[in-house]
């Protein structure tokens, strides 16, 4: 039996990543990112803005029964 090198943990972490925005239980998604650099890049927010949005939807992610990136990665 072969043993997993670095880099077939790392393709499973980011499937298992892919799989869990698809499914909708990741709160800080790659959409919600996006959207944030977005209203960066147009003015609407200031960069520090954007860090607190992003700090408050991180940090509220348990109470509304998800998960943040991070959670998955560690886990997977």
């Amino acid at each position: 039996m072969r043993r997993r090198d670095w880099y077939d943990r790392r393709v499973d972490k980011r499937v298992a990543l892919q799989i869990a925005e698809e499914q909708g239980i990741v709160a800080d998604s790659t959409e919600l990112r996006q959207a944030l650099v977005a209203k960066l890049q147009s003015g609407e927010m200031t960069i520090q803005q954007v860090q607190d949005e992003l700090r408050k939807v991180k940090r509220e992610a348990k109470k509304n029964g998800k998960k943040t990136r991070e959670q998955i990665w560690r886990s997977a």
